[in-house]
């Protein structure tokens, strides 16, 4: 059984897993787990319903179910945060970048990292053109322009930048890139809400970004999507296609979708972009003492936020280097599993060894990064509702799986 004493975690100084741990070994070795019930992986932070309640209401009164007031203040509000011109409110992240595709009138080549969530080449799937997987930066995990510049062919019409985990790209060097080469680019901002480059808010560079309000992340509408552009024209070739195509008089001019957020999920994310920064807060506390618990356990290593950025922490991953660590992710995993702590593979497989795409990708280069995190990130539990027992229980539990490596490898094979 694992014994923990706890000391403020306000205090100047965190105390060392080390001191926390004053026995035994993991619950996969026949000790009891260090959580009574799942320590989860994500709990949605939102607005309580009191707080909506009234404006919940007068749209179940109005009959107005989309389109309305409360979609009109959420873009307004999103476009304030951002500093962009323009924002407009999509059913999903996913159509946004659909759409955004289609509003840049993407053809040919478009690079962008393997390392993403699968949706974010559904934009070539749906507009026929031919995702470029690159190689992404070692330190940061967002796509590595160098990559990028090598990519570039007659052929290519754009580049998609994820920000992954809510950490911002290198996006002077990828304007750089796309302004010289005369190619349109897109930041696939899925889990940008809360992130900061050289201080201010994702949301107004390159040619657009799409941010996701999906539960898993820290602005949630329970499902949507946010575009954010400077382009004025772009907002009136949006607006037509997040409308089937329809130019508001039954004409169809472009084949788009039904993309439209309905007026609930409006008020929902609008209520949670109030709350946004009290959320990073302390999602940001939960991960820095995470980190700080584990700075002594060899073989792990963090996503690096570039100076003067900030990352979202949409995700607090970890790479877990096998012959340092003393075993691999894998079997780390189920090591934690069997404390009961979620955790999941971020991204494994990545988009290039995806099936749908074996036969319809082009892969430039080796992709050495983007395989060593695929084959060893670990994705852990953060969420603002861990306390602080969480965390340190957490780490606790990390820090034995380390400690007792050879036997679980042993026991478990």
């Amino acid at each position: 059984m694992l014994i923990y004493v706890f000391k403020p975690m306000s205090s100047l100084s965190l105390m060392s897993t080390e001191e926390m741990i004053t026995a035994t070994k993991p619950a996969i070795l026949g000790s009891r787990a260090t959580f009574e019930s799942t320590l989860r992986l994500v709990i949605p932070d939102l607005p309580s319903y009191s707080s909506m309640q009234s404006e919940f209401s007068d749209i179940v009164d109005s009959g107005v179910l989309t389109k309305g007031r409360h979609l009109q203040q959420f873009e307004k509000s999103a476009a304030k945060h951002c500093g962009s011109n323009f924002a407009v409110g999509v059913s999903s992240c996913t159509t946004g970048l659909v759409l955004a595709h289609k509003a840049l009138e993407l053809h040919g080549e478009v690079i962008l990292p393997s390392f993403t969530f699968l949706a974010s080449a559904l934009g070539c799937a749906w507009n026929n053109t031919v995702p470029v997987f690159v190689d992404i930066d070692a330190d940061d995990w967002t796509i590595n322009p160098k990559a990028v510049e090598a990519a570039i062919t007659s052929k290519t019409t754009g580049i998609v930048a994820t920000h992954v985990f809510g950490n911002p790209c290198q996006i002077d060097q990828l304007e750089e890139i796309a302004k010289r080469h005369g190619i349109k680019l897109i930041f696939d901002a899925a889990h940008g809400f809360g992130a900061l480059y050289q201080g201010k808010a994702l949301g107004s560079r390159g040619d657009l970004e799409v941010f996701s309000l999906s539960p898993t992340k820290l602005v949630i509408a329970g499902e949507g999507g946010m575009i954010t552009f400077n382009d004025e024209k772009l907002r009136d070739k949006l607006q037509v296609l997040r409308e089937y195509g329809n130019d508001g008089q039954y004409d169809l001019i472009d084949s788009g979708l039904n993309a439209r957020m309905p007026e609930i999920n409006a008020l929902l994310g609008n209520e949670g972009l109030k709350r946004l920064e009290g959320v990073v807060e302390r999602r940001t506390k939960v991960a820095t003492d995470v980190i700080e618990h584990l700075k002594n356990v060899p073989g792990i290593k963090w996503q690096q936020v570039r100076s003067g950025n900030r990352s979202s922490l949409k995700d607090l991953a970890m790479l877990v280097e096998e012959k340092t660590f003393g075993m691999s992710r894998d079997m780390l995993a189920k090591t934690l599993a069997a404390e009961n702590i979620e955790t999941r593979n971020y991204y494994d497989p990545p988009c290039h060894r995806q099936s749908y795409w074996q036969e319809r990708c082009r892969v430039n280069g080796t992709l050495t990064v983007t395989e060593q995190l695929s084959n060893g990130a670990l994705t852990i539990p953060l969420h603002s509702k861990m306390t602080d027992q969480d965390v340190a229980q957490l780490a606790g539990a990390i820090t034995a799986a380390h400690k007792y490596a050879s036997e679980i490898r042993k026991a478990i094979g």
